[in-house]
């Protein structure tokens, strides 16, 4: 499983920029970048800026969030297949150990905050959510939700400035 989920992180870093091609498929292109931006497992992507940029291009930032909290939410499994497949090589980092104490206490509420808000610690909370078992529909309920919030947050600042200034 974490042979797996390391691999499509490879493969889907080494497309990142043929990935603008898809979007030309409008909203549905916004959902499969989103989906490939955040399948990478630690590997930094483009996807905050892809939606920020989208908000402005397309006619509705509301629906531009939507396919984006629906593809980031999905592409967010692999962390979490990564820590259900068992050991993972992160476990013994402390931002790790503390993101386990969170999720064991508030799994649900730490899963949300930390899906809202741009951090490079997401994927380790995912990574932890699988690890301790969380059920996988409420891994993907409340990450979705953060998700999009965050996607409404950067379409609509996309939409309000680059409309402003084009």
């Amino acid at each position: 499983m974490i042979l797996f989920v390391i691999a499509i992180s490879v493969y889907i870093y080494s497309i990142r920029n043929d990935a603008r091609k898809l979007i030309y498929l409008g909203y549905p292109g916004v959902f499969l970048l989103a989906f490939l931006s955040y399948a990478t497992v630690i590997l930094p992507a483009p996807g905050l800026a892809i939606v920020f940029t989208m908000g402005g291009v397309l006619a509705h930032p509301l629906a531009v969030a939507v396919a984006a909290g629906l593809g980031a939410t999905a592409g967010e499994t692999t962390g979490y297949l990564a820590g259900l497949g068992g050991r993972v090589i992160v476990e013994n980092s402390e931002v790790y150990q503390k993101l386990t104490r969170w999720m064991e206490k508030n799994g649900a509420l730490t899963i949300l905050v930390l899906s809202t808000v741009p951090n490079p610690f997401f994927d380790l909370a995912g990574i932890a959510a699988g690890a301790l078992k969380m059920p996988l529909k409420k891994f993907m309920f409340w990450c979705w939700i953060g998700q999009t919030i965050k996607m409404l947050t950067f379409a609509y600042a996309g939409s309000g400035l680059l409309n402003k200034f084009l």
